[in-house]
């Protein structure tokens, strides 16, 4: 009898404990995985409409989640949109508008490029460190490029860094020795492979308390270079597919010129002996790649896919993943013209794979400009048992979004005073509503590398688009529902929403306090390359 009754009371108690622990892992809050891309363009995914690049781990993430049409980071260059990311700012506010540590000046530049912090300021709250007072465990893995020690990643909220590398770029390359301290290798090995495998170890490890992993890949950022197994496999696709039809590029010049080139002007001008080289050409015009050919750049997309996949797949055989929220973003646009930083580079006809990685086509430009080709991004959400399943929302949204969306998920509080700029999208997630939002907004004050158009500014407010640029204060209007390639600007034929758009934006350039660019003593046009 006392035996059955020890035996009752035991497993009573066995009884209890599995129902507190149930209990426990219910109240969890959720992790999150953010997976940032670099220089991934809107088209380079399969689900975003790419027939060259294959990534059917994300194709099947996509119909696992939310799959944003119109998402955009808040530049076209990269350290902006990443300060926008952890902050809930606009670069603007932050004065934080360029890649850092950013683009030197020459004396045929009009106007003196606009100063900038050299890191992410520690006075801002990152969403690292709210989640960690909020007991998760942080761990930032990849590319920072938000500033130099002291301002790196462990200063900003996140328990673990790795590697220990604060530029924007791959020191060594994509293939080991990688010389990144922190970040051990082997001959054969690939980073992007190896960033997942720390990954993989990080998520194994915090199994047990909620987590936040931010994997922000190097990739698919130059040096272009694929892992080698399927570059070779993509150098075979390439050989079996029929040849593109149109140019291979074309020629973009600067609108804000005192006398912009037409369409048929850049058309015409394709065909001269003096527009037939890779450099910052006649008239201020830069070519534009308009082909998804590059097998280097191909395999590089995939490694990144497979790199999803591996998380995905370690996430479910832990049972976490009904319990892990995973975001997929990129940090600007593919990189579809040739980085001319230094204004006197000249690409060699056999380099080009290494200097312009991919199309953005039916976008226009790309990496480093304000046209859609350089902010519009890939954006895939899954939302465990809240968020819908392969769902396409067309609602526009943007990085700075991200903050209160996250502490909404996880049903934290907000922090207006923070993440100021960015509205919660829980909501599109869940298909419960819309967004209550009069405009977003882009402010870059420099001369970009990856182009010769003048400095600028942009907002979008419904289905308009204005660009305005600051050399001889030029506009351009568009209406993207109707023209998504930004071909035909209305500037002329609607000057009251010109008007109306002009007055936005410079209330919020007021508004965010945002810098603004002065004349250049040394100025010297004849200069120009």
């Amino acid at each position: 009898m006392r035996r059955r009754i020890t035996g009752f009371f035991f497993a009573a108690i066995v009884a209890a404990l599995l129902m507190t622990t149930s209990a426990n892992a219910t109240e969890r809050h959720p992790n999150v995985v953010f997976f940032l891309v670099d220089d991934l363009g809107w088209h380079d995914l399969g689900c975003y409409g790419s027939s060259f690049h294959e990534t059917p781990n994300i194709d099947r993430f996509a119909k696992q989640g939310v799959r944003f049409t119109q998402a955009y980071a808040t530049c076209h260059v990269c350290s902006p949109t990443r300060a926008s990311i952890m902050t809930g700012r606009y670069p603007a506010r932050l004065h934080l508008t360029d890649w850092l540590p950013g683009r030197r000046e020459f004396s045929f530049q009009k106007l003196q490029n606009a100063r900038i912090h050299k890191h992410l300021p520690r006075a801002e709250i990152t969403i690292a460190e709210t989640l960690k007072k909020h007991g998760y465990r942080t761990a930032h893995i990849g590319k920072w490029h938000l500033g130099e020690d002291p301002f790196g990643p462990r200063q900003q909220g996140f328990d673990i860094q790795i590697p220990r590398w604060n530029k924007g770029w791959p020191k060594a390359g994509y293939h080991a020795p990688f010389r990144l301290d922190g970040l051990s290798d082997k001959p054969g090995q690939y980073l992007t492979d190896r960033l997942t495998d720390e990954a993989v170890k990080f998520i194994e490890a915090s199994r047990d308390r909620p987590f936040f992993l931010y994997l922000s890949h190097f990739a698919v950022h130059d040096p272009i270079q694929g892992r080698k197994d399927l570059v070779e496999k993509y150098r075979r696709q390439l050989q079996r597919r029929p040849p593109s039809t149109g140019p291979d590029f074309i020629l973009e010049g600067n609108p804000d010129a005192l006398r912009p080139l037409s369409k048929q002007e850049l058309t015409s001008r394709l065909r001269h002996p003096a527009w037939s080289g890779f450099r910052v050409l006649p008239d201020q015009t830069v070519k534009i790649k308009q082909h998804q050919d590059n097998i280097q750049f191909a395999a590089m997309v995939e490694s990144v896919d497979q790199s999803l996949g591996r998380l995905l797949a370690r996430l479910k055989s832990l049972d976490l993943a009904d319990n892990t929220i995973v975001i997929l973003f990129s940090d600007n646009g593919g990189m579809s013209a040739g980085n001319f930083g230094n204004p006197r580079r000249v690409i060699a006809p056999g380099r080009l794979d290494r200097a312009f990685s991919t199309s953005n086509l039916p976008l226009r430009g790309g990496k480093g400009w304000l046209y859609e080709g350089g902010i519009r991004e890939p954006l895939i959400i899954k939302w465990p048992h809240r968020g819908q399943r392969g769902k396409v929302c067309d609602v526009p949204v943007i990085c700075t979004d991200f903050f209160p969306t996250i502490l909404e998920m996880l049903g934290l509080p907000l922090q207006p005073g923070q993440h100021a700029d960015g509205v919660s999208i829980a909501p599109l997630v869940k298909g419960s509503g819309t967004l209550d939002r009069e405009a977003l907004f882009w402010h870059f004050p420099h001369y970009s590398n990856h182009g010769m158009q003048s400095p600028g500014g942009a907002v979008r407010a419904g289905d308009y688009k204005l660009l305005e640029y600051f050399e001889n204060n030029t506009v351009q209007l568009f209406n993207l529902k109707a023209d998504i390639g930004e071909q035909n600007d209305l500037s002329g034929s609607e000057p009251e929403k010109v008007a109306e758009m002009r007055t936005l934006l410079k209330a919020w350039r007021i508004d965010v306090s945002a810098a603004t660019m002065l004349p250049n003593p040394d100025y010297a046009p004849e200069k120009r390359p």
